[in-house]
């Protein structure tokens, strides 16, 4: 009988340890970090506030830059045991200016310090500063805009426009011709910008690492949101 009850107990191990094997990296995915947060997205006034003018503006001549509680970062899947979990890192430290001709935007570069990048993990973090990325060498990741992007219509506070956006992206001491579709919203006496930049890591000299038990997408996305206003 005692035999028995040792035999059914190391059944019942091997088995709870294999289930915690199974279930570990979905605990991890849903409990410990939870859903990835969403993409951003560009947050036009409600109506009625005085933010959101029903007059449209026909002239924003001049420079805008980037104001406080703008941020950039990335966006990634990787599969950890089996399970896909997505991972967001995200910085404030981001700066950059945007000149303006009447409603055509007819330059931009914006300026973000990938080496203050962060995601729930502090290894994630420490791997993607020193093996993932050369952030020692290169610190900054900057997109330049190639191309003018005019408005569609002058545009009205508080009415959301998108446009397509085509610039060059540096990051990690390479430098590739992007494109992205951006949102764009006036607010009061700023605005918001925000979008999304799909990137292949090889592209700009980044190895997705593949560690055994957890392995990242060779692509992904780098994607922001920004307040702007005159400078």
């Amino acid at each position: 009988m005692k035999k028995k009850t040792i035999v059914v107990l190391s059944v019942a191990a091997v088995v709870a340890i294999g289930a915690a094997a199974i279930a570990g990296p979905i605990i991890y995915r849903d409990l410990i970090v939870g859903p990835a947060e969403a993409a951003p997205t560009v947050q036009a006034p409600t109506p009625g506030d005085d933010a959101a003018s029903t007059e449209p503006s026909d002239d924003l001549s001049g420079t805008w830059g980037v104001a406080a509680d703008s941020f950039a970062g990335y966006r990634v899947d990787e599969v950890l045991n089996g399970t896909n979990v997505t991972v967001v890192g995200r910085t404030d430290e981001v700066s950059g200016s945007f000149d303006v001709e009447t409603l055509t935007l007819t330059s931009a570069e914006v300026s973000v310090d990938v080496a203050s990048i962060e995601t729930d993990s502090a290894n994630r973090d420490d791997y993607f500063r020193s093996s993932a990325l050369n952030v020692a060498e290169f610190p900054d990741a900057t997109f330049r805009l190639l191309e003018p992007v005019s408005a569609a219509a002058p545009p009205v506070g508080g009415e959301v426009q998108t446009v397509s956006v085509r610039g060059e992206l540096t990051l990690n001491g390479e430098t590739r011709q992007v494109d992205a579709e951006v949102q764009a919203v006036l607010s009061g006496d700023g605005g918001q910008v925000s979008g999304s930049v799909p990137i292949t890591f090889a592209d700009f000299g980044v190895e997705a690492p593949d560690l055994g038990f957890v392995s990242v997408e060779p692509s992904g996305s780098i994607e922001f949101l920004l307040n702007i206003e005159p400078a």
